[in-house]
């Protein structure tokens, strides 16, 4: 059987003089760069520069647009309404995606950010707002989802291509939505512990929760987070893994649902 699977990572969340990330070092082993759009992290220089060094390393462009939330890093949930959403999104796609055509580019997808993309999982105002907002920028967009999620659903719905995500360094609660970060255990840690999750995750379509629970799920694009300690080493380690275990790494092309599977 053979596998595929896309890599990405969070990107371009350097802001002013504060730097955040290996962004450099980790695009030579990934294959999409999620880049800040300036609401939660980034700004107008790192934005072009991370562009920049993706085309570079012929990776996958896409926006991270999150809650306008500077100081919480956009982790923090906020009482947004779903047309607060559909604003934000639509401002910095266009935003990433202008400086993308600055350099002769496009955006191949969107993935929200931190509460937002929480938020999506599992509220489907929200979600819609997302997909839509994704949809009228431009409808060639593959809108990344946590997989099984109402975002998926809500990209699908929306006529989007969706790629459902995964993650190598965050456990998974029974009801396939990832454990918040404020509780023990959402982040795993262990470089051999993340790799046989993703190993799971994608050969068998399955992922073990933290209580035991075997999980069912689509992998199309894992994520990698560049700015947790020894990302680069992690990333490195894990396409050697893939490659021995006969598994793809390419850009996520996304699916489209069928009437069959409506």
């Amino acid at each position: 059987m053979a596998w595929t699977i896309d890599l990405n990572c969070d990107m371009g969340e350097s802001f002013g003089a504060w730097k955040m990330g290996n962004d450099e070092d980790v695009l030579p082993y990934v294959t999409s760069a999620n880049i800040a759009c300036g609401f939660h992290a980034g700004d107008p220089g790192t934005m072009r520069r991370t562009v920049a060094a993706a085309l570079q390393h012929n990776v996958a462009i896409g926006a991270h647009p999150g809650l306008p939330d500077l100081v919480g890093f956009g982790r923090r949930t906020m009482d947004v309404s779903a047309q607060d959403v559909y604003d934000l999104v639509v401002v910095q796609v266009g935003a990433l995606a202008a400086v993308a055509a600055s350099q002769g580019a496009r955006l191949h997808h969107v993935k929200a950010h931190g509460a937002l993309y929480n938020m999506a999982a599992s509220r489907s105002d929200i979600a819609a707002a997302i997909a839509s907002a994704v949809r009228d920028v431009d409808t060639r967009l593959v809108l990344f989802a946590l997989a099984g999620s109402a975002q998926v659903q809500a990209g699908f719905e929306a006529g989007l291509s969706v790629a459902q995500e995964v993650f190598a360094d965050r456990s998974y609660q029974r009801n396939g939505l990832l454990t918040p970060r404020s509780q023990p255990g959402a982040m795993i840690t262990d470089v051999e512990q993340a790799t046989a999750q993703v190993l799971q995750m994608v050969k068998q379509g399955t992922v073990t929760s933290v209580d035991g629970h075997v999980v069912q799920l689509t992998a199309n694009t894992l994520c990698i987070h560049g700015d947790q300690p020894d990302a680069v080493e992690f990333a490195r380690h894990l396409r050697a893994v893939l490659a021995r275990e006969g598994v793809t790494v390419s850009w996520a092309p996304g699916s489209r649902q069928t009437n069959k599977e409506a």
